[in-house]
């Protein structure tokens, strides 16, 4: 007999079930806790082996393959002695690689940035300065230099793109699964979590230190999404520049203070300290809490330790762009900071703002990162220029062209972005050193040994897969909501393989003007749809989720991509990611920019199709206009012809049909009847290659900061340091006495040139100025004549600059003469100045004083 039982419901447990590869597969565990697979090729093709479906289902992402490949996948593997072999293979190469990281020497560096572009499995990045930021990363790896980097690990990351079929921008954040990230958490020897405490009003934040290794490099981001924050803070890192301007405060709050006492945290104080981009500059403020309150220095010899190990980059080509606080909104939060430190709030407000005691000018943290770094740089020559004229302000007493500003051209890591096709052609003809990221860039030339035919089948290789990728992109109702599925079927149906293909891929900012070819639609109608050369568009890309405008001109070309004549050769892609960008800059034949110029910083998607033998076709703005050779792409003037915009924008817009209709499409088209290919086409991909791919890669980019930046920036510091820091309070001593002194410096005479001269070598223009230096030294203070021009904007550019003599000295009075004799005739605008003089300054701006005379 059945006894009674009570029907009761189920009652569920939660067990966790973590992977344990057989001990024949150990090595797949350490390869996807390293990024070094993303841009090693061997690599992914070994993951890739493990399953073939769950590689293209997880996004490429091997912590997600080896947690859903079954256990009997994993015995078959352990069994099977080709992938056993190739897992070795790839063993072996990345643990050589990794034993070189004992080989790092000084000058040691700490990299801040607010986003780290460096794999489609780690959302931190949102665009061009966070995929610039993880070329970065692996080009140090691959250079082996002693770089530590430092950001924040965002739980939303950015946004994910999809569109709706009106062709409006949804933005959709998608939680990242930290367990099938590339970061793992940093311990304590106890096992506990390594975290690092700021002081918040009324509270103290805590953050959760990751690290994710990218290759020999390691990066530590900060979380504060856990229980022991309050709700509001754990949101500080949920979205990549999410939230108001207060929360944006903290992220930069987060990553500057937080970030150097996250690197203390793990023993590390590196000598030079990178900022890029303002949102860092914090960093350079907890330093110099770090000397004063730690190190006992004053205030003036801890700015200089600061200074000298500082160096910011700026990426931003407007005004605007630079983030800026409330006095009032800084007081609630680091409102503590100027006592730390042994100052007054003034003091402290001094070095964000132009005018300390102007309650209403915002804190600058572009000021702030130039005031606590020895250098500054742009991004292109271009960009550097552009950015003398935003810093200008900083130092009334020298025209833009004389600031210390200059530029490190951005580059992009050549294994991450060159296709393996061209990797594999590449490695034949560029030489061994080539292998080593220590290398001529000449080797780039072995190109044109490379045969015209092997060159073109690449190409036509790399387009047949865009073409399948955009396709299969297509085939998801999720992604082509924006077309109907009978459209969707023309597209696949009208898009080519042979046809001549322009590729548009980046952030939808209006002043990248990318509805510029949508101008004239007649005559871009009879482009796309010639009969005898034909042209086809490829777009993708997207809109900050709070740019309206940058929106509205993606809803514009997916209304203009639907358009029968259209519909097929106008193709808009939706989710842009590396994954997409890397199959658009590798399959396109030209790439196409056309910025509102000089609003380009630098741009590097252009570079990346370069790598790929891809042609840019751009404004000359930004990087092109050092990389824009005849016969390696085509260029859009870089002066505009009209102050109008709507002209400037037609006359662009014209020129570009003309190119594309003129010399594009006819080269592209001008097929041997034999070879089957355009010879004259084949060309330009090798010049391409080998002129202009060469000089726009981050290993070109790292050893310009190594020679520029770190090394120099090393020796100072050492320097300064040396004997308990004497350098630097002697300099600090001879600071503050000038400064006192400099008001007090009378003129007793100066020398005013006449209205007109005939100069010559016998009858030169005298100059003398007689000064009261007070309790100054001559060799303190120098004199210069300056001569300048002004250009048809009024502005002055100077000419010539001669310093003048000090040829006596009694009690107190100093004579300083010249004799000038200028290179060419003309009208020019003559000035004298005095200006702090002491070798022991890296340079003028170091020490802005200047009195013109």
């Amino acid at each position: 007999m059945i006894n009674n039982i009570e029907n009761a419901a189920p009652v569920w447990k939660s067990v966790m079930v973590t992977r344990h590869l057989p001990e024949e597969l150990s090595g797949l565990e350490t390869l996807c806790k390293n990024l070094w697979w993303c841009w090693n090729d061997n690599a992914k093709d070994l993951f890739r082996a493990v399953d073939y479906e769950l590689w293209h289902k997880s996004g490429h992402n091997p912590m997600v393959i080896l947690d859903k490949v079954s256990l009997k996948r994993y015995k078959e593997l352990a069994k099977d002695k080709e992938f056993l072999a190739q897992l070795d293979e790839v063993m072996t190469d990345f643990n050589s690689y990794m034993a070189a990281k004992a080989d790092r020497t000084e000058p040691s560096v700490g990299y801040f940035c607010m986003e780290y572009g460096l794999d489609t499995s780690l959302m931190v990045y949102s665009g061009g300065l966070g995929i610039l930021a993880g070329d970065y990363l692996k080009e140090t790896s691959d250079m082996n230099i002693n770089l530590v980097a430092v950001g924040l690990l965002y739980r939303y990351g950015y946004f994910t793109q999809r569109l709706t079929p009106q062709g409006n921008q949804v933005a959709e954040y998608k939680p990242q699964d930290f367990l099938k990230i590339p970061a793992e958490p940093v311990l304590e020897e106890n096992g506990t979590w390594k975290i690092i405490q700021m002081r918040m009003p009324g509270r103290t934040l805590s953050a959760r230190i990751w690290k994710v290794a990218v290759g020999r490099t390691d990066l530590y981001l900060l979380d504060t999404d856990f229980e022991a924050n309050s709700p509001e803070d754990r949101q500080i890192t949920h979205q990549l520049y999410g939230g108001d301007w207060e929360n944006r405060l903290k992220q930069e709050l987060l990553l500057g203070i937080g970030g150097v006492r996250a690197l203390r945290a793990l023993g590390l104080r590196p000598t030079i300290y990178h900022y890029n981009e303002g949102h860092a500059a914090f960093a350079g403020l907890e330093r110099l809490r770090e000397c004063i309150q730690e190190e006992h220095m004053s205030f003036a010899e801890g700015m200089e330790l600061v200074r000298a190990s500082g160096l910011y980059t700026t990426h931003t080509p407007v005004p605007a762009g630079h983030d800026a606080f409330t006095e009032e909104m800084l007081g609630n939060y680091i409102g503590h900071y100027p006592s730390r430190m042994g100052v007054d709030w003034r003091t402290m407000m001094s070095l964000g703002k132009i005018d300390a005691d102007n309650h209403d000018e915002k804190f600058s943290m572009s000021h702030l990162a130039a005031n606590l770094s020895q250098n500054v740089n742009g991004v292109s020559m271009l960009h550097g220029k552009v950015s003398q004229e935003i810093f200008a302000d900083m130092y009334p007493g020298y025209l833009p062209e004389e600031l210390y500003i200059s530029y490190v051209t951005n580059g992009v890591h050549y294994p991450t972005w060159a296709s393996k096709y061209w990797k594999e052609l590449h490695a034949k003809v560029f030489g061994p050193e080539f292998q080593t990221h220590h290398y001529d860039k000449k080797c780039f030339e072995g190109i044109y040994s490379v045969p015209d035919n092997e060159i073109w089948n690449v190409r036509k290789t790399l387009k047949k897969e865009l073409v399948r990728a955009i396709r299969e992109r297509l085939s998801d109702p999720v992604v082509s909501a924006h077309y109907t599925p009978r459209q969707v079927v023309t597209i696949k149906e009208r898009l080519r393989e042979d046809v001549l293909t322009i590729g548009f891929a980046r952030r939808f900012a209006t002043y990248k003007r990318a509805t510029l070819l949508f101008s004239d639609l007649d005559r871009l109608d009879a482009i796309v749809n010639d009969p005898k050369r034909p042209v086809q568009f490829i777009f993708a890309g997207k809109a900050h989720p709070a740019d309206g405008m940058g929106q509205d001109l993606i809803k514009q070309i997916v209304e203009i991509s639907k358009q029968d004549r259209f519909l097929g050769r106008i193709i808009f892609v939706p989710g842009y990611d590396i994954t997409l960008a890397k199959r658009l800059v590798q399959g396109v034949d030209v790439w196409l920019n056309n910025p509102t110029r000089p609003l380009e910083a630098s741009g590097t998607s252009g570079e990346k199709a370069a790598m790929n033998g891809v042609m840019h076709f751009s404004v000359l703005d930004g990087w092109w206009v050092e990389g824009y050779k005849e016969g390696c792409g085509w260029a859009l003037p870089l002066e505009s012809t009209y102050d109008d915009v709507n002209y400037q924008n037609d006359l662009d817009a014209a020129t570009i049909y003309t190119k594309i209709e003129n010399e594009i499409a006819t080269t592209y088209y001008d097929v041997d009847e034999k070879l089957k290919f355009s010879p004259v086409w084949v060309g330009y991909i090798k010049n391409t290659i080998a002129q202009v791919a060469c000089d726009f890669t981050t290993n070109r980019m790292l050893a310009d900061y190594c020679r520029q930046y770190y090394e120099p920036q090393y020796k100072r510091t050492q320097e300064l340091s040396a004997d308990g820091g004497r350098m630097a309070r002697e300099i600090a001593a001879w600071k503050q006495m000038v400064l006192a002194e400099w008001n007090n410096i009378r003129i007793v005479s100066c020398s005013q040139p006449d209205a007109s001269y005939v100069l010559s070598q016998n009858n030169m223009l005298k100059s003398e100025v007689v000064l009261d230096l007070g309790r100054l030294k001559p060799e303190d203070v120098g004199v210069e004549i300056l001569f300048t021009t002004q250009d048809a904007k009024g502005e002055m550019h100077i000419q010539e600059v001669e310093e003048l003599k000090m040829v006596r000295y009694e009690n107190g009075i100093a004579t300083y003469v010249t004799e000038v004799l200028p290179e060419h005739t003309g009208m020019y605008q003559v000035a004298k100045r005095i200006f702090p003089k002491n070798p022991l300054l890296p340079h003028r701006q170091d020490f802005p004083l200047v009195k013109w005379l």
